[in-house]
């Protein structure tokens, strides 16, 4: 009986503890082969599988270089698979990033930018990828048109809004948490 009851125990033990590994193997990423953050053995904080995520991105700053991808997309694609790397359902991941500022060109299509630039949009493959796991993206208006954007030219992927300022505020009254900056 004690033999048994030890037993029991230590199995309780290896598969409690192992869950979360099993649960970030059974977990595709959203975005394979982009970012995760890296496991912290010890570590007490982690995301909770049970638990609804709202999270909005405020990206206001552009790339240094236009041939460059927007290093706030690249913190968006390490947390959405992270969350999913620790078990995080899709259905929980309420994701969304609004462009504003100097963050605003990198919302043209590839033809706009590259006319503008004279190459390719290195944003719309993320942008594409990272909305086909179900991240909201949104644009200034105000910051389009201080950019000169042609509002026709916004990669389809992208939703044009008022101000970022309206989109910032009703998102975090909604419950969203508000991440600066890139």
């Amino acid at each position: 009986m004690k033999r048994f009851g030890m037993l029991g125990l230590a199995l309780f033990f290896v598969t409690t503890l192992s869950g979360r590994a099993l649960a970030q193997s059974a977990q595709k990423l959203p975005i394979p082969d982009g970012p995760v953050a890296q496991e912290v053995p010890g570590a007490k904080e982690l995301p909770d599988p049970h638990m609804d995520y709202k999270v909005v991105f405020d990206i206001a700053k552009g790339a240094p270089k236009t041939d460059g991808v927007n290093s706030g997309l690249t913190g968006v694609v390490r947390y959405l698979n992270t969350l999913a790397a620790n078990g995080v359902p899709a259905g929980h991941r309420k994701i969304a990033v609004v462009f504003h500022q100097d963050g605003t060109d990198i919302v043209m299509n590839n033809d706009a930018f590259k006319a503008r630039y004279g190459h390719d949009n290195p944003n719309v493959a993320p942008i594409h990828q990272m909305k086909e796991a179900g991240v909201d993206f949104r644009v200034c208006g105000q910051a389009v048109l201080a950019h000169k954007i042609d509002p026709q030219t916004i990669n389809r992927d992208i939703e044009l809004d008022l101000w970022a300022l309206t989109t910032l505020v009703n998102l975090q009254l909604r419950g969203y948490v508000r991440i600066e900056g890139n």
